[in-house]
């Protein structure tokens, strides 16, 4: 197992974040995963990394200060904050988050009290979040197990045994086998999704439609300039990364206007310490008019509202059910692993990435070309073993590009 989390390490640093040396990585990561934080330390030491500075959180303390803190608390962020962030994301740094939580650390807590957080978090960081969401600096999302969140994933085994079930599912959805061979193997992989994202391009669709037995019927329109893109984002300056470790998706952004119909979620969704399950959309004209669900609907309400951007989409993503992580069939309760094992749409802010140019351009500009705005983020899952989705080309051709849960193309 030593020789597998070193390798983890260092595929996150080689690979995910792509550190040059001389670059500062800032390490976001719980205080449970402390060990293997230090791992990514000494992996970016070795490639050469300037300085590694550390950025704890704690679950317990987390929770803590939504139930008993002040009000105002979650109105006002400091300011230290917003410049510990922005100024090294200026500079170029590299951000690693080590994601790993308690699905429902936040169970109980007044919603209002997350939606003005991340409204208050959201304008503090907006410097930060626009050169994220541009590619402005290299990051990466990954994983580590818990307890709680192990617990919740394999709830019928000791803690012991809970723990190294998730971290062998981990490590497989990573590719690591203790053999060394993790990032050759990445590298392969990056060429695969390469070479799809590459075909769905030249098709340059101007609708999908999508349908499957839980109810979905939807319509999404795509700008004119889109673009598809998939794994490894490039910065201005040339230096690939992987912002999320592990990736199969293929993504892009729609029309912000251009979505029609109703939308059911394949998986749980867990947002803001809290779980959402079994939950629909109906959408108007790009709008989520409608939102119900039949766990965590006030949690669910609470997300599409935290700013008018909110209730519209911002990304559209093509995984097929027949994947690494999927044919695990484990329910990770984590995002990070689930918007990878199943075609799933994001309602919020859309990648500048995603259109020809966008990169440079200024936020104004990319919404005029059709692309959302927004403070916040969220994928759900959508895809399902008998998802179609048909492709529509500006010549009125019908190209089927998933048939029962995989891709046609």
């Amino acid at each position: 197992m030593d020789t597998k989390l070193q390798e983890y390490a260092k595929l996150l640093i080689e690979v995910g974040l792509n550190v040059q040396k001389g670059q500062t990585l800032i390490i976001s990561s719980p205080v449970e995963c402390a060990s293997f934080a230090r791992l990514c330390a000494d992996a970016a030491y070795d490639a050469g990394c300037r300085e590694v500075i550390m950025n704890w959180s704690d679950d317990y303390l987390s929770r803590q200060k939504f139930l008993r803190a002040d009000a105002s608390v979650f109105d006002d962020t400091p300011e230290w904050r917003e410049k510990f962030f922005t100024c090294y994301a200026e500079m170029g740094a590299a951000y690693l988050a080590i994601a790993a939580s308690d699905p429902e650390t936040l169970k109980g807590v007044d919603p209002d009290r997350l939606v003005r957080s991340q409204k208050s978090g959201s304008v503090l960081r907006k410097t930060f979040d626009r050169l994220q969401m541009s590619n402005g600096f290299p990051w990466c999302i990954a994983s580590v197990p818990i307890p709680s969140w192990a617990a919740t994933v394999f709830p019928e085994l000791p803690e012991d045994q809970a723990m190294e079930k998730l971290w062998d599912a981990i490590l497989r959805s990573v590719r690591i086998q203790g053999d060394g061979t993790a990032v050759s193997a990445w590298r392969q992989h990056l060429d695969t999704l390469g070479r799809r994202k590459k075909l769905l391009n030249e098709y340059h669709f101007k609708y999908l439609h999508y349908t499957n037995s839980l109810g979905t019927d939807l319509t999404i329109q795509l700008p004119e300039d889109h673009l598809w893109a998939a794994g490894n984002s490039v910065m201005k300056n040339g230096v690939e990364f992987v912002a999320n470790m592990p990736t199969e998706e293929i993504f892009t952004a729609p029309l912000k206007t251009g979505i029609n119909g109703v939308v059911y979620s394949a998986m749980p969704l867990v947002d803001s310490g809290n779980i959402i399950d079994k939950f629909y959309f109906i959408i108007r004209d790009g709008k989520i008019v409608e939102a119900h669900a039949e766990k965590g609907e006030e949690f669910l309400k609470a997300a599409i509202s935290v700013d008018e951007g909110a209730s519209y989409f911002g990304e559209v993503a093509l995984v097929p059910y027949d994947s690494p992580i999927s044919n695990q069939k484990i329910l990770f309760y984590n995002t990070l692993f689930d918007e990878n094992a199943s075609c799933h749409l994001a309602f919020g802010e859309a990648y500048p990435e995603c259109i020809e140019g966008g990169e440079s351009m200024t936020r104004e500009e990319v919404q005029a070309h059709g692309l959302n705005y927004s403070l916040t983020h969220v994928d759900f899952m959508v895809g399902t073993a008998d998802l179609s989705i048909v492709g529509t080309t500006h010549d009125g051709r019908e190209i089927p590009v998933f048939i029962n849960g995989n891709f046609a193309i």
